[in-house]
């Protein structure tokens, strides 16, 4: 589990292809991986990975085909991700619940600029705008956001300065397509009231 805090960003720096996936290096030095063991699931922009390798500033870790062909970011050399160490049951929640599982990929229609703020708009896949919800929370590459308003599929954020700043956000502009993860309570919530409902 995971609280949508970043703690750092990284750089995929090798892309090795695999038999149905690849393995990424990453380097992240100001990620601190002291204390980060082989096993330890780490988000790499919203997407749980597990650590197979480490040195003293970078790591590896393999990508299922399923797993790239349902997120964006994690195929190419060079592409920066917002990292967070999974949480400790003792760790104080910033955030929300995060799972690090992606829930769809959705679109950037906007990214302006608004005093010393930014807007970000971002069109849902179709079958994901039902758990969006004005003022609940959603996983933007990693990034725990809180909605200001939602239109059918299209929703807002409003990004403060240390944001932009601390993420990987700051590289948005129209037509960008993100990781979403939506409220874990929300889907839970679903399938307690339609529990025939497919999956």
């Amino acid at each position: 589990m995971f609280t949508g805090i970043i703690t750092a960003t990284g750089k995929i720096t090798q892309v090795q292809p695999l038999e149905k996936g690849v393995r990424l290096t990453v380097e992240a030095p100001g990620l601190g991986l002291a204390n980060v063991a082989i096993g330890d699931s780490v988000a790499h922009g919203g997407v749980c990975l597990t650590v197979i390798a480490k040195k003293r500033n970078s790591y590896q870790v393999d990508v299922s085909r399923e797993t790239l062909d349902c997120t964006v970011g994690l195929d190419a050399a060079g592409n920066e991700v917002n990292l967070e160490k999974a949480m400790r049951l003792s760790d104080f929640i910033g955030g929300h619940l995060v799972s690090g599982h992606v829930d769809g990929v959705g679109e950037v229609l906007k990214f302006d600029r608004i005093g010393e703020s930014h807007e970000l708009v971002i069109k849902t896949p179709k079958e994901l705008a039902k758990y969006i919800a004005r003022k609940g929370s959603v996983t933007v590459d990693g990034v725990s956001l809180t909605t200001n308003r939602v239109k059918g599929r299209k929703f807002s954020i409003n990004l403060i300065p240390h944001t932009v700043e601390v993420t990987t956000l700051k590289r948005l502009a129209p037509g960008s397509r993100v990781n979403l993860e939506v409220d874990l309570i929300a889907r839970y919530v679903e399938r307690m009231l339609n529990p025939q409902a497919k999956a």
